[in-house]
């Protein structure tokens, strides 16, 4: 292993931990650690929501997944969890900025009540371990890579983990903006470099596209059965909607510097990134034709390392410098705010719960504190779960916000008639049928168990809210503060 590239990935952590910590000295307050004093420009915005998603999945995970089983086989990311940022742009970004909120869960809290403030914090709350599980399970085998096994993997996430919490610890969401830009730029630059050599290196861009037609790589849409149509719009659904309640994409909505950046920065990060993440795949694809026995033996056994060996074997240092720059640039932007948002969510949706007259300052120790511990159970967990490929850490994540806290969401947003009776049978309706499908011995392998909850959540939600209008139609429905 050249000691270079060492030095150089090592140079690029210190300073973006020294982006992080002078980020921090502009954090004054729990606004300012929350949402980055809702002061985010456009640019910022866009590289903020772009690397929400942009993480270890995306360079690792989804270019193994992708050479599996095609496209059909990444549906749900990177094509669900781009379009889940453009309808958030769409359709909740402005209604929700405009609310003035620090979490999602104020927004529950305000429209149904403090009973489903807390149930839809927990649901969000716990589905970051797989999210943030995937990160620090991909600093580990970076970490690992690039000193030639002399640090563990378990070793490398207990690294990786502790650079990143420092600087989300003293900066809050201000570090996160401030880093996710310097990171969104190197890993752009060095991505798009990677891919001209890899594309040179097989001979042309048209040899790697015409390998992947042959290998039927390209077909998107499933095979057409009833069985696979089905699963197929589980997949789809599951991070496109699943995501759209979740404290990390709500805190880049919040940090913007006002409704209108809010909605376009979102937008456009979401077709930012639909559109780059195929870069990684394309690279992947390339490995197969200028390695081919190496790529077919690591499908056989762990293709999330094609790409490093790719760039370790067959590149030059300064693409090597670039790709671990970029790779190590996904990884934390992504772990940093994810790592926030669980914690954010907690203190504001349950410990004020516990503790109503706490002060500014109080709060803002308790985001530290619960940062802090919730990191030490994430990496934990991730240690616990080594050898859980990293897409399936990211894909299970998202299907208890999905049915549990979606439909709760878009029906007090859109529909009056949206009562916290029909929201409490919403999210009970919704996380008992995935849980039902989830450890039942064969329903789950014959109808997908997060398209059965959500489909349970919005009956829910429909029993429980016009049931009882129905049957006192006299009273008219209740109205609830932050209806719109």
């Amino acid at each position: 292993m050249d000691s270079t590239l060492i030095w150089f990935v090592a140079g690029y952590l210190v300073l973006t931990l020294g982006i992080g910590i002078y980020a921090g000295t502009r954090v004054h307050n729990t606004t300012d650690f929350a949402v980055a004093g809702r002061s985010l420009p456009l640019a910022m915005v866009i590289t903020t929501t772009f690397a929400t998603w942009f993480g270890a999945e995306t360079v690792m995970g989804i270019p193994a997944t992708f050479m599996e089983g095609g496209l059909s086989g990444v549906i749900e990311d990177p094509f669900g969890a781009s379009m889940c940022l453009v309808l958030v742009g769409a359709f909740f970004a402005a209604k929700l900025y405009k609310m003035d909120l620090l979490t999602i869960g104020d927004y529950y809290r305000q429209r149904y009540g403090k009973g489903v403030e807390i149930f839809c914090s927990v649901a969000i709350i716990l589905s970051y371990l797989g999210w943030v599980a995937a990160q620090i399970t991909a600093l580990g085998l970076v970490f690992s890579l690039l000193t030639g096994g002399w640090i563990t993997p378990i070793q490398g996430m207990v690294l990786g983990t502790a650079l990143v919490l420092i600087y989300v610890l003293i900066g809050g969401m201000m570090a996160v903006a401030w880093t996710d830009f310097l990171q969104m730029i190197v890993l752009v630059c060095g991505l798009s470099f990677i891919a001209y050599l890899a594309g040179e290196r097989a001979g042309g861009a048209d040899q790697v596209l015409q390998l992947a037609q042959q290998r039927d790589w390209l077909r998107i849409l499933p095979e057409n059965t009833t069985h696979g149509w089905l699963f197929f719009i589980a997949a789809a659904i599951t991070m496109m909607l699943g995501s759209i309640p979740q404290q990390d994409v709500f805190q880049r909505v919040m940090s913007a510097k006002d409704a209108k950046t809010a909605r376009t920065g979102t937008m456009i990060g979401g077709f930012s990134y639909l559109l780059f993440s195929f870069v990684p795949m394309f690279i992947a694809t390339a490995a197969m034709v200028i390695m081919p026995e190496q790529t077919s033996a690591f499908l056989e056994d762990d293709a999330q390392k094609i790409l490093p060996s790719l760039i370790l074997n067959h590149m030059p240092l300064i693409a090597q410098i670039l790709f671990f720059g970029a790779l190590l640039s996904a990884i934390m932007s992504t772990s940093s705010a994810t790592l926030l948002a669980p914690s954010t969510s907690f203190v504001e949706n349950i410990l004020r719960n516990i503790y109503p007259h706490m002060s500014d300052k109080q709060v803002l120790r308790s985001l530290r504190v619960s940062l802090l511990v919730f990191t030490t159970a994430v990496l934990t967990y991730a240690i616990l779960m080594d050898g859980t490929s990293i897409y399936e850490l990211v894909a299970g994540a998202y299907q208890i916000p999905l049915v549990g806290a979606f439909i709760p969401l878009v029906c007090g947003l859109y529909w009056k008639r949206a009562t916290t009776q029909g929201a409490v049978l919403s999210i009970a309706a919704g996380l008992g049928t995935l849980i039902y499908f989830t450890f039942h011995p064969t329903i789950g392998e014959v109808f997908p168990g997060q398209l059965a909850g959500l489909l349970a959540a919005i009956t829910g939600m429909l029993v429980g809210s016009l049931g009882p209008q129905l049957l006192a139609p006299h009273h008219g429905h209740p109205k609830h503060i932050g209806e719109t």
